[in-house]
């Protein structure tokens, strides 16, 4: 007997993962365990009869040979078990170290154990009913925060899209995640509301609460969400003195609070933002203290010093002449140096204590002028913590030190601090770009931006188009896209306009993002413009919507991390763009219509065609800079500022942590690019390609290839039509034909570092067999030639075409032409009317008569009846 299992106090991905592992093994047992969440149980209480589960009382008392564990890496107690029982574990958290070694173990990294189960279910084309789709994507949904977590892949965001389109109920899903709480747990709730303190920790709000539920036995999860939402913290830790312990939960919204590493102190585990633990040696009031105590150590700080102190610190001797550090500060600029000795910090040279002992003709050395002291803050310490040393020690220039080796990895200055603490507001007396902006844009577009642009300053907010389209309306290129952010409250803005003019507003107040959806009022809105602005509009000229961003800021937790995100100036916003030169801003609100913003010198770089970064850590936070960095210097023929190239290839071992999607995105930008091969040739140059897969390669043979592929228009003989699931035909040839050198081990490699499509990579791999066996073929018969050309899809043949010598090419074409639609005139039909029995033989016989057919050997259907004959009789 095989069962499956899942963990106890089970939880709606719990469920969801036990029915798609029944849904695969229909033969398998799927086991409810004997606790169940509240909202789980009263799901299974409307739906259970068109579930598979079975209760634990009613399993049959036979062997288990086989337990399959989902969600979970603990095995509960079950009749049955033996010795020889083999275990299987499917979960989407990493493996335990304890978990036996026996134990068979897949692992995935989505954000919902469900997902997992549900993509074996789709690659077996599974139909599933409304319950069961439900089911699935309440357990997705449950583990990712209705795909709002950090730890939501875009595997399950498909998941969810697949379960929609099958059926599953979002009103089901609403209701049941959002589950009233009974009489007994409103009780606790409000004595841990009463109870909840409130800390502020590194920059982060955290709820600590506390009660006392030893005589319930409620379920408390649904209280945490329940006071999470309502006090909205970055962290909630909830302590319940129950009957069999103390039971702490922790919930968090921010990846800085490390609530799972919290939890596994005290024996539990669980996620990153959500765990929980069960201490049963300690009482409530110790407990709460010891958290209280050791809780910093589980915040990491909102901002950090490495993200704003400069790395590669210039470093003094002591015995330095002042004279030499005189000359060092002129040719650096540095207002600060470290005085070190034997790997120690023992003071700061300043440029004013130079200056006067240079007035002075003093012949001294560092160590007699430096103000003397050991301050130095670590690359993890809080802005707040920096703040406090600045304070104690008077310097204006701290030391970066690492926490392990004591080793100087970097400066922060006072200037850094200031612009983190209080960002000063623009200069004034910009360039003004409003007829450059007016005379750019369609007239529907830009009444649509000066409607927004008057409902601002109605409003009281900035509003600001950024980025490339501000970029390339001053290179004279404009772009249709439009970035627009506001410096204040995207939502109210939008819902302003909806106010005024119609329409729908989605938003999610988490991000500060917004669309005004405006389709569904073009008419009338085309006409308010016109009316407005003195234009002649047409209503199919608008956009269908219009996106609105509140400014914000992003703080990357570690390198290639998705950022962590907070509101914002404007000034802010730009900085965390990827380049200076994508860092321009276009005002609109006002009387500063039209005003360019250029904080981060954005307009000197494309003045002089250089490519720089804003800050040392910007391909560290995000590797996939490297290849837009390439883009942009060859489209707009600029160069990469030495630094910048400096940092580019300091941080080519990252592109190892960046998925393949992500990679495979930015190549595909590349690949549509007018100027894609200069572009490859700069990646392969700088070993990006290298990094990313080292049998990715640029050479002469690859750019003919990926050209050939570029202008390729396949025939309809070639039978290509839908054969590339929407990915542009010239991109799906060109991936192809930029792998197809590679032997089959190495493109499948390439292919999963990638993340190829499968259908891609299945043609790929075909290609890659195929190819050494071309210009043997075409000196082959057609029907040798046809059956092995059989074996492979057409978009694996027309890309061997692309690159194929010319009798090879020539044998490929008269397979797509004409020998791919031959077939003998007779049937299994007429096989099976003339007696021949069922079996291998049909096949044969009928593969022999298309050979015939193929090689000439029959041109006539009395000559196929008369072979036909003739391979009866044999």
């Amino acid at each position: 007997m095989h069962i499956l299992l899942t963990h106890e106090q089970a939880d709606f991905d719990a469920l969801a993962s036990l029915l798609g592992a029944a849904l695969l093994d229909e033969k398998a047992v799927p086991l409810l365990p004997r606790r169940l969440n509240r909202n789980v149980r009263a799901f299974l209480t409307l739906y259970g009869l068109e579930l598979p589960f079975i209760e634990a009382d009613d399993l049959p008392r036979r062997k288990v040979a086989r337990i399959t564990l989902v969600d979970t890496q603990s095995l509960t107690s079950v009749r049955g078990v033996h010795d020889g029982t083999a275990v299987f574990v499917i979960d989407h958290h990493e493996r335990r170290d304890d978990l036996p070694n026996d134990w068979a173990f897949t692992y995935e990294p989505t954000g919902a154990c469900a997902t997992i189960l549900l993509e074996a279910l789709q690659e077996r084309d599974a139909r599933l009913s409304a319950p069961q789709a439900t089911l699935l994507l309440l357990g997705i949904y449950e583990d990712t925060g209705g795909l709002t977590y950090t730890r939501t892949t875009p595997r399950d965001v498909r998941a969810a899209a697949f379960l929609l389109e099958q059926g599953a109920s979002l009103h089901a899903a609403q209701k049941f995640l959002n589950h009233p709480l009974t009489a007994e747990q409103q009780a606790i709730y409000d004595r841990l509301r009463q109870n909840a303190g409130a800390h502020t920790i590194h920059g982060h709000s955290l709820i600590v609460a506390q009660a006392d539920a030893s005589q319930s036995d409620e379920e408390l999860s649904t209280i945490a969400h329940k006071l999470r939402d309502l006090l909205d913290p970055d962290g909630l830790i909830l302590l319940v003195q129950t009957g069999g312990g103390v039971q702490l939960i922790g919930r968090t919204t921010t990846d800085n609070v490390l609530m799972d590493k919290l939890m596994e102190r005290f024996g539990g585990g669980g996620h990153r933002r959500a765990a929980a633990a069960l201490a049963r040696d300690t009482s409530l009031e110790d407990l709460h203290a010891e958290i209280l105590k050791i809780l910093p150590d589980y915040v990491q700080p909102a901002v950090t010093v490495a993200e704003i102190m400069s790395r590669g610190p210039h470093l003094l001797d002591p015995e330095t002449p002042v004279k030499t550090a005189a000359e060092q500060m002129q040719r650096y600029g540095y207002e600060g140096y470290p005085v070190v000795e034997r790997g120690r910090v023992v003071g700061l040279l300043t440029r004013r204590a130079v200056d006067r002992a240079l007035s002075h003709r003093l012949n001294l050395r560092v160590r007699e002028l430096m103000s003397a002291g050991a301050f130095t803050v670590h690359p993890g310490d809080s802005i707040e913590a920096l703040q406090r040393r600045m304070t104690d020690s008077g310097w204006g220039q701290v030391p970066v030190a690492d926490p392990e080796t004591g080793a100087i990895v970097g400066i922060v200055t006072r200037t850094d601090l200031l612009k983190t603490l209080t960002p000063q507001a623009a200069e004034s007396g910009r360039p003004n770009l409003a007829a450059r902006l007016e005379a750019s844009l369609p007239p529907a577009r830009l009444a649509l931006l000066k409607a927004a642009a008057h409902c601002a300053e109605d409003h009281g907010d900035g509003l600001y188009i950024v980025g490339g389209f501000v970029r390339d309306l001053l290179l004279e290129r404009p772009s249709p896209d439009l970035d627009l952010v506001v410096e204040g409250d995207a939502i109210g803005l939008a819902d302003a306009l909806a106010a005024r003019y119609g329409g729908k507003v989605t938003s999610h107040r988490r991000f500060g993002t917004a669309k005004w959806q405006t389709a569904g009022v073009a008419g009338q809105l085309a006409e308010a413009l016109a009316d407005e602005f003195g234009l002649r509009l047409a209503a199919a000229d608008l956009p269908d919507s219009l996106d609105l961003v509140s400014a914000r800021r992003e703080f990357y937790s570690h390198p290639t991390a998705l950022p962590t995100v907070e509101r914002g100036s404007i000034k802010l916003d730009l900085h965390r763009r990827d380049f200076t030169i994508n860092t321009l801003a276009l005002r609109l609100d006002g009387r500063h219509y039209g005003d360019l913003l250029d904080h981060w010198g954005g307009l000197t770089d494309m003045k002089s065609g250089t490519v720089r970064v804003l800050h040392s850590l910007s391909f560290v936070d995000d590797p996939t800079r490297i290849l837009r960095a390439v883009r942009f210097e060859q489209r707009f023929d600029y160069k990469i500022g030495s630094r910048t190239l400096e940092l580019l290839q300091n941080a080519l071992p990252l592109l190892d942590r960046v998925s393949g999607d992500r990679l495979r995105h930015e190549l595909t930008i590349i690949l549509q690019e007018e100027k894609w091969e200069q572009m490859l040739r700069r990646l392969a140059e700088l070993d990006v390609l290298e990094a990313i897969h080292p049998a990715l390669g640029f050479n002469a043979q690859t750019r003919k290839r990926l050209a050939a592929a570029r202008r390729a228009q396949p025939g309809p003989e070639w039978g290509l039509a839908g054969a590339f699931d929407h990915t542009p035909q010239a991109l799906a040839l060109a991936s192809l034909a930029w792998l197809l050198p590679l032997e089959s081990v190495q493109a499948a490699s390439a292919a999963g570092r990638l993340r190829l499509p499968g259908w891609l990579t299945k043609a790929l791999l075909a290609a890659c067999r195929l190819r050494p066996e071309l210009d043997d073929l075409a000196g082959k018969p057609p029907s040798v030639a046809a059956a092995r050309l059989d074996e492979a899809p057409p978009l694996a043949l027309y890309a061997l075409r692309l690159a194929a010598a010319k009798e090879a090419r020539k044998m490929l074409d008269a397979y797509a032409q004409k020998w791919r639609s031959v077939q003998p005139l007779t049937s299994g039909h007429d096989l099976r009317a003339r007696g021949v029995p069922a079996g291998p033989r049909y096949r044969q016989i009928l593969a022999a008569l298309r050979a015939a057919w193929l090689d000439g050997e029959v041109s006539s259907e009395a000559e196929e009846t008369a072979l036909l004959e003739r391979l009866l009789d044999g």
